[in-house]
């Protein structure tokens, strides 16, 4: 885990390097475009969505007999993809960036710890119980291939951006008001905390479709419930904006 923690810092390292610091070969240069009663200056070599803002509704795939979601398990993601065009046009791209993201989970898988506090899991039934609710804290970096109908003029276009989100887990806490009591456990130890996803984001002007599937189980090995692994498959669903 410390070396994929540290992996990950490198990634991150680099990839705020390059948002910062990526640039085209060719200087820009600002460019006269004329029309009638007005002269407009516009930068001839401009970048596309690189701010964008979300929000998900989180699924679970691989769920074990007798687990169901319930309630609303949803997701914030903000951040920022250094656009980086290129062909002449500027509508293919690579994206590479930084972000953030809270994701929330709404089950009747309840996490406990016992007397040596290693983490147990079981399933409650029925309404006995308010709350049962495992939050997740992320940063994130995201690689993308940009295809879009973008000219120089027009903001409004047509946009199918797919690609890799490698993230990490620096935050969680499972909470749980119930019958059988109420717990607040923080820094769960038997999370992948490495995430890898592959992404899709697809839509026109201010409207795109947001869909996000984890390549590997939210919980490791050390999680079971009643002798089988946990191996819970997060998939995210939801509208994406980006501002510019």
């Amino acid at each position: 885990m410390r070396l994929q923690f540290r992996i990950l810092i490198v990634t991150l390292f680099l990839s705020a390097f390059f948002v910062n610091a990526q640039v085209d070969e060719d200087n820009d240069e600002d460019v006269f475009i004329y029309k009638p009663d007005t002269l407009i200056v516009t930068q001839e070599k401009y970048r596309e969505d690189q701010f964008y803002v979300g929000f998900t509704y989180n699924l679970l795939l691989n769920k074990p007999n007798g687990v169901s979601q319930r309630g609303f398990s949803n997701g914030i993601h903000i951040g920022f993809i250094r656009d980086m065009p290129i062909n002449e046009r500027r509508n293919i791209a690579f994206g590479l960036g930084l972000g953030y993201s809270k994701n929330s989970y709404s089950d009747n898988l309840v996490i406990t710890q016992d007397a040596n506090n290693d983490l147990q899991y079981q399933i409650v039934q029925g309404t006995n119980f308010s709350k049962n609710k495992l939050n997740l804290h992320m940063v994130e970096v995201p690689f993308q291939f940009r295809w879009r109908t973008s000219t120089l003029e027009s903001h409004k276009f047509w946009r199918i951006y797919a690609g890799f989100k490698l993230g990490y887990i620096f935050a969680s806490k499972a909470k749980f008001n119930g019958d059988i009591g109420d717990f607040n456990i923080s820094s769960l130890d038997q999370l992948n905390n490495t995430r890898y996803n592959i992404e899709l984001n697809f839509g026109y002007n201010t409207w795109n479709f947001h869909a996000t599937y984890s390549l590997n189980s939210l919980f490791n090995d050390q999680a079971t419930l009643n002798g089988s692994t946990i191996e819970f498959v997060p998939i995210k669903i939801g509208l994406l904006f980006y501002i510019f």
